[in-house]
């Protein structure tokens, strides 16, 4: 990868990653929004796809700087393996397409092919005319499972 490269990351609205996951096993999902966001706000429920969430923070709450081990932790989630796709998912959008560069860039750096997506949107969607989240757009929003600790 040339300085100054960002790796093409793709994304795809969440029933189309939905629509992705119910026919790819391989494929792997991972929420990088903040423990307490995930607590809070909810996050989206793959068990009827008989896929995993993975949550690892890319912003380490409350400070809200990149985590330094993301793409380590990332790596470690994969346990070896060259998923078909992974999907990164935040409350909006724009954290999980700096994760999914991040992840692309490791593997691109590392000689691996490996399909990183972006969910747009996000789980909580963009801020409606009220500003608030979770009734214009995104998972919630377009009425796809999800569950709430």
């Amino acid at each position: 990868m040339g300085l100054g490269t960002v790796p093409r990351v793709e994304e795809l609205l969440p029933t189309e990653t939905w629509d992705y996951l119910s026919g790819h096993s391989d494929a792997v999902f991972i929420d990088v929004r903040t423990k307490p966001e995930l607590g809070f706000v909810g996050k989206p429920d793959l068990s009827s796809l008989g896929h995993s969430v993975h949550c690892i923070e890319w912003a380490q709450y409350p400070e809200m700087s990149v985590n330094p081990r993301f793409v380590d932790m990332v790596q470690s989630a994969l346990e070896g393996s060259v998923p078909s796709c992974v999907f990164f998912i935040c409350r909006s959008g724009v954290r999980s397409l700096s994760a999914a560069q991040a992840v692309a860039a490791a593997f691109e750096d590392e000689g691996r092919k490996v399909r990183c997506v972006n969910v747009a949107e996000g789980f909580e969607g963009d801020l409606d005319a009220d500003k608030k989240r979770g009734g214009l757009n995104g998972w919630k929003a377009r009425g796809l499972p999800w569950t709430q600790s």
